[in-house]
């Protein structure tokens, strides 16, 4: 049972192929080696026919069971290669030669068995990806002019309007135009509640929609799609193999040669010293090849590999490979991007100051209706409270922008200028009343580390709203997850101001705080971690925060689901905008881990154990070979484990 999980059989030394006959009749050759072996045996001892009969039945079991194993040993030697198979070949063949002819035919049917329960148990860590590709639809409901019509999804093109029923799932990728709906998008981000989404959110193929009806405008073809990318990456992902995996390469590459040398002096040198008859230590060597085997060793690893990196897949987390897997299960320090990771990447409106006659709503609504057209981020989060608040905004005229000052615009008969606290200390403000509770307000404000944007009318100061990125509300309980997952420090870096920093890093549990910094700056100070000795994780939004990410031992991207950038540059991805997931991520890595050291334990024990009792002759060959076949499938099993893992199992 005996594959590497890259299926690449020019690389290393699998106990098998996998292809061939498994891929097409799975069970039905070791089933039918398993029925010869027994009716042959029965016959054997029972000695009612003639002994050609339970000899032929014997054949016919070696042949069944033993085609994947001849087969998959013929490629290796033609590459010069001596590998895992080509032992049990070499171990049956010599069992038949010296008359155990039941021990040789039960070798090579648990041997064919298990590479057909490996290939069923392997398959099911590869479906769990594969699986979530068929929940996309084979075709899309395309708007054109009044007509809606039915076309495959390869047809549908990057601008077309496509149209999502009420229950239905969508076909591709892309920005919502028309209708309000909630999305189960469980399958591609991880998120276990519906998500609500408006014109202008985005909707990912394969997402169900809820009870509204939606038009989407495509920004994707559906072999770009997020879910068709991911699908592709985790399969490309089996290529890139972390350090158990090549060790166990390179383990085996030397292994199996030292095996078939040893075995050759078992059988050779005991007769030479009068020790043992030729037939007995023939026997020894037969049991000793079959029980230094490494089987378990080789599979132990990339099943374990496969199956975290599957269950990560499932839950929201793309991890691109073994070697990324290992690697974050190891994280002792973990930097994190503040703005977008551990706030929300956008501003709200934290505090509001009327002053004079205005009250909080007053402020609030004619601000928004001056700042109503400004694509500024600020502007849009005072326009963002108003309607949370159910104002009715009118219009503003006369609206002009003040590079470096801020806003001026007319409503009705009053003139406004909204910008931020320097308009204080502009020659203009001396005739403004209000400035002395202004200049409190203010003060405030800063004392918090907020940004404070100031709003005239005529000649009075309207009042002063104060801003700021809040963190994101699952950021401080994700911190202390984190630390009880083993992660000594997490480092918040940021380009804002000190002031800011501190007071998010306090809030969020940060245990140190980098603030004013440039991108290069980041790359340092991740260089200056990795320094220490630890292996250090960078968490960023996958654009500005790349350079870093490269730095660092394995780069954690955010929202990956709507960032090509993350996609292309992290090593590991949250699909979805969410920081929970990175406990989970770390905590199923080092669950990998220790799973990959506990099937190395029993597959190293079993053959601690078989090899000396085999060469002094305690253990027969059936023994071996059962215990053998028994602990690779043990070390699979022990790796589907992790299609079950949950955070709160660690």
């Amino acid at each position: 049972m005996h594959r590497h999980a890259d299926d690449d059989h020019a690389h290393g030394s699998d106990c098998g192929s996998g292809d061939s006959f498994l891929e097409r009749y799975h069970l039905a050759l070791p089933l039918a080696a398993g029925v010869c072996l027994l009716a042959g045996w029965l016959l054997d001892i029972s000695d009612t026919l003639p002994d050609w009969v339970h000899l032929a039945l014997y054949a016919a079991s070696y042949a069944a069971g033993g085609w994947e194993v001849l087969l998959s040993s013929l490629r290796a030697l033609a590459r010069f290669r001596f590998d895992i198979d080509f032992l049990m070949l070499v171990a049956g063949i010599g069992a038949a030669l010296i008359g155990h002819y039941a021990e040789g035919a039960l070798l090579f049917f648990l041997f064919s068995l298990g590479h057909a329960l490996e290939h069923y148990a392997m398959g099911r860590a590869r479906n769990a990806i594969r699986a979530l590709g068929s929940i996309t639809p084979d075709t899309a409901l395309r708007i054109d002019a009044d007509l809606e019509r039915t076309i495959p999804v390869e047809e549908v093109r990057v601008g077309d309007l496509i149209r999502i029923r009420s229950g239905s799932r969508s076909p591709v990728d892309g920005i919502v135009e028309e209708g309000l709906s909630s999305v189960d998008q469980a399958a591609i981000t991880g998120e276990s509640m519906p998500v609500d989404v408006a014109p202008g959110s985005r909707v990912f193929a394969g997402s169900v929609n809820g009870d509204g009806g939606l038009a989407v405008r495509v920004d994707r073809l559906s072999r770009d799609s997020t879910m068709a990318r991911m699908i592709r990456m985790v399969e490309e992902s089996r290529s890139r193999q972390g350090a158990s995996q090549r060790f166990a390469r390179r383990f085996t590459r030397i292994y199996v040669p030292f095996i078939l040398v040893g075995t050759v002096l078992l059988i050779v040198v005991p007769p030479l010293l009068g020790v043992l008859e030729l037939k007995e230590s023939f026997l020894r060597g037969m049991t000793v090849l079959v029980g230094a085997s490494p089987c378990a060793l080789a599979i132990s690893t990339p099943s374990a590999v496969l199956a975290g990196i599957a269950q990560a897949a499932r839950n929201g987390v793309l991890v691109k490979g073994g070697l990324h897997l290992e690697t974050l299960g190891a994280l002792k320090v973990l930097a994190m991007d503040k703005t977008g990771t551990l706030t929300t990447g956008r501003p709200e409106v934290t505090d509001l100051h009327p002053i004079g006659a205005a009250d909080e709503d007053t402020l609030l609504r004619e601000v928004a209706e001056v700042e109503f057209q400004s694509p500024h981020p600020l502007a849009k989060a005072i326009n963002r409270a108003a309607q949370a608040r159910r104002l009715e905004l009118g219009s503003a005229t006369e609206v002009t922008s003040l590079p470096g000052v801020g806003i001026r615009a007319r409503i009705g008969e009053h003139d406004y200028l909204v910008g931020g606290p320097r308009l204080l200390d502009s020659e203009e403000a001396r005739g403004w009343r209000g400035r002395e509770a202004a200049a409190e307000a203010l003060a405030g404000i800063d004392r918090e580390a907020r940004t404070a944007m100031v709003a005239v009318r005529d000649d009075e100061i309207l009042g002063v709203i104060g801003l700021a990125d809040r963190p994101r509300s699952t950021a401080a309980s994700m911190i202390r997850r984190l630390h009880r997952l083993g992660i000594r420090r997490v480092v918040m870096l940021t380009g804002d101001r000190g002031s800011v920093a501190g007071k998010v890093a306090g809030e969020v549990g940060a245990d140190e705080v980098h603030a004013e910094l440039m991108p290069e700056d980041k790359i340092g100070i991740v260089k200056r971690l990795r320094a220490e000795g630890v292996t250090v994780g960078m968490v960023g939004d996958g654009v500005n925060d790349a350079p870093a990410l490269a730095a660092a031992d394995v780069g954690i991207a955010m929202g990956a689901g709507g960032t090509d950038v993350a996609l292309e540059t992290a090593d590991v991805a949250l699909m979805a905008d969410d920081l929970g997931r990175l406990p989970f991520a770390i905590g199923l890595s080092r669950r990998v881990r220790s799973t990959i050291a506990q099937n190395f334990l029993i597959s190293m024990g079993v053959i601690a154990g078989l090899v000396p009792v085999a060469a002094l002759g305690i253990a027969p060959i059936w023994i071996a070979v059962i215990l053998h076949e028994g602990s690779t499938l043990v070390v699979v099993l022990n790796a589907l484990r992790l299609l079950a893992y949950r955070e709160a199992d660690s």
